[in-house]
C-alpha cells in the first residue's frame, strides 16, 4: 500500500476524503489543510579501503533478506545526509568514515509493515582507514570485501542500489 492510501480522514480536522486517494498531495475541503507525500531519504556508501576493496553486508532482515547491500539507512530530521552515513555505518558495521564523496542519487522504494514508501537514496563513496575495525552489529548478517568493480548489479538488494554500482563503475572504468 502506498503512503496515500492510508489518509482517508484530514489529520488536522477529521474530515473524510471526499475523493479517491492519489499520489498527489491530500488536500482536505472540509479545513484546508495540505500535505505532501515527498520522499522519505536514505544514505548509503561504497566503503573503501586503502587496496581499493569495498564493503558490502548481507542484510539480515526484509526486504531483501540475504541479499548484498551498501551500508547505509534512513536521514533522521536534523540530520545532513554525510551525518546519517557516518552513524549508520557505526551502526551497522562498527567503522569509522574518513572522506565521504557524493556520488548519485536514485529513486528506490521501501516495503515495510504493509506500506510502500517512496524514498530518495544518496550514495556516497566514503574511505575507511582502519578496515579490521568492521563488524556485522545492527541488521547485519555478515559482510564481505570486495572489488565494487566486479560486483554484478543484480546481487544487490535494491534497484537504487543496482544503478548506483553501475555509476560507481562507470566513473571507476573511465
Amino acid at each position: 500500500m502506498q503512503p496515500w492510501l492510508c489518509f482517508l480522514f484530514c489529520p488536522r480536522c477529521g474530515a473524510r476524503r471526499p475523493d479517491a486517494p492519489q499520489a498527489g498531495p491530500f488536500r482536505c475541503g472540509g479545513c484546508g489543510f495540505l500535505y505532501y507525500f515527498n520522499p522519505a531519504v536514505a544514505a548509503a556508501g561504497f566503503l573503501i579501503q586503502p587496496n581499493g576493496q569495498g564493503l558490502f553486508i548481507r542484510r539480515a532482515q526484509e526486504p531483501s533478506k540475504g541479499m548484498l547491500g551498501l551500508a547505509g539507512g534512513f536521514i533522521d530530521v536534523g540530520e545532513t545526509a554525510e551525518e546519517a552515513l557516518r552513524r549508520e555505518v557505526r551502526e551497522e558495521v562498527n567503522l569509522e568514515l574518513d572522506s565521504v564523496d557524493f556520488l548519485c542519487s536514485q529513486p528506490n522504494s521501501y516495503s515495510y509493515r504493509d506500506v510502500t514508501y517512496p524514498v530518495l537514496d544518496l550514495f556516497f563513496v566514503a574511505s575507511v582507514s582502519r578496515p579490521e575495525a568492521a563488524a556485522a552489529l545492527d541488521a547485519v548478517e555478515s559482510f564481505c570485501w570486495r572489488d565494487p568493480l566486479n560486483v554484478r548489479p543484480e546481487e544487490l538488494a535494491f534497484p537504487s542500489m543496482r544503478a548506483a554500482v553501475q555509476v560507481f563503475q562507470a566513473r571507476g572504468r573511465s
